[in-house]
């Protein structure tokens, strides 16, 4: 007797019918529903995402550019001067910049 073994198993075929109907007979929720939830399960407000303001000072000590330093004119980084790669009309550009 030839066997044809792309057919499911009877038992495998049942329950694939009874996971579909379960999925049929189950009610899905309505867009509706779906905004209403996620409205109520968020939780930023005003405030931020912290839900809280922070009253802290930042305090940053800047220091002045150096004698030995420049400031590139293409990528306004402060480089040492030994990374100058060229100067003109007083202005300089880094060796990252001038590639």
């Amino acid at each position: 007797m030839a066997a044809d073994y792309d057919e499911l198993r009877t038992d495998v075929k049942e329950n694939q019918e009874q996971s579909l109907q379960a999925l049929q007979s189950a009610s899905a929720p309505t867009a509706k529903s779906v905004v209403l939830e996620l409205d109520e399960t968020d939780g930023l407000d005003a405030n931020g995402p912290g839900g809280e303001i922070v009253a802290e000072e930042l305090v940053i000590q800047v220091i002045p550019q150096a004698n030995d330093e420049f400031t590139c004119h293409s990528c306004f980084l402060v480089r040492h001067r030994s990374q100058i790669a060229r100067e003109k009309d007083g202005v300089a550009y880094c060796t990252d910049c001038e590639g």
